[in-house]
């Protein structure tokens, strides 16, 4: 079943900042290659987040535990497969 109706979109900041993702103006989403997120990898989520206009920030990546910083999850690309399966961003 494919959702319809569903808003995919994306964020940058007028100091070029860039979130990947925004699902249906409530989720930003960011994708990292890599299994060792650092701070500086999170920056345009944390920006975003400073606005306060989306309910969820994520960064997927290859780490191999979900974590938290802050206000955002930074979770395991197969847990966010798991979870996008499931609707959990709809």
């Amino acid at each position: 079943d494919y959702i319809s109706g569903g808003r995919l979109s994306y964020w940058r900041s007028t100091s070029g900042f860039e979130v990947d993702f925004i699902i249906n103006d409530h989720t930003a989403l960011e994708i990292k290659a890599k299994k060792n997120i650092s701070a500086n990898d999170i920056k345009p989520l944390r920006m975003l987040a400073e606005e306060g206009i989306l309910k969820r920030y994520v960064c997927v990546s290859m780490e191999p535990r979900r974590r938290k910083v802050g206000n955002i999850d930074i979770l395991p690309y197969k847990e966010f497969l798991d979870l996008l399966w499931d609707k959990a961003f709809t």
